[in-house]
């Protein structure tokens, strides 16, 4: 469980990430926070492209870049947006982000705090996002 100051520093860092956002099309910045095992933080931002598909959410951003560099064990993330930048709601990881979470995360302990601000958030593990989800444990 994370303590109140990591929580407000994760949710101050993930909201710094919205401008750096590329969303021409839909206007809506994602920033995202996501906390290494050995205490490195590992940002993103969502990058859309106008074929849509080839677009890349902030939780997969952060998350490739992590492991683009060797990391594979995570605690935490924190996902915050809005339109035009401005968070009014917590934004949850679509089903996408959820399932590269369970690829490299215990569902059991992995945190995923969904914010507004520093004094407006929630927080969920893994398996509440995603309940009976698939992941490397169902292959082996």
């Amino acid at each position: 469980m994370l303590d109140n100051t990591r929580i407000k520093e994760l949710i101050e860092i993930a909201l710094q990430q919205l401008p750096y956002a590329y969303v021409p099309y839909s206007h809506f910045h994602v920033g995202a926070a996501l906390l290494a095992k050995n205490g490195k933080i590992y940002t993103g931002c969502n990058i859309e492209n106008a074929g849509y598909t080839p677009s890349n959410c902030a939780e997969r951003t952060a998350f490739f870049k992590a492991v683009s560099e060797g990391v594979k064990e995570f605690d935490a993330i924190c996902v915050t947006g809005g339109k035009d930048g401005v968070p009014t709601e917590l934004t949850a990881p679509c089903g996408v982000c959820r399932q590269v979470m369970m690829e490299f995360c215990d569902p059991e302990t992995f945190e995923i705090i969904l914010a507004v601000s520093t004094e407006e958030y929630q927080i969920f593990r893994l398996k509440d996002l995603l309940p009976m989800g698939f992941g490397p444990k169902n292959l082996a």
